[in-house]
């Protein structure tokens, strides 16, 4: 079954601009995004974590 996200409807630009809503580019979540990366806090987590994100180490102190 295909996520609601793929569906295409939702491909086509909303009828007002203030409907825009951001979605990570790899699972479509629309809370919790990151602009600069266009993703969601949990690929952001993953990605960074198996180093995939160039710039971008885990801190520790």
């Amino acid at each position: 079954m295909a996520k609601t996200v793929d569906m295409p409807e939702n491909k086509k630009p909303p009828k007002w601009r203030v409907r825009h809503r951001n979605r990570c580019h790899r699972c479509g979540r629309a809370r919790a995004f990151l602009r600069k990366f266009d993703l969601c806090r949990i690929c952001f987590r993953n990605l960074a974590l198996r180093g995939d994100i160039p710039g971008v180490i885990k801190s520790s102190w």
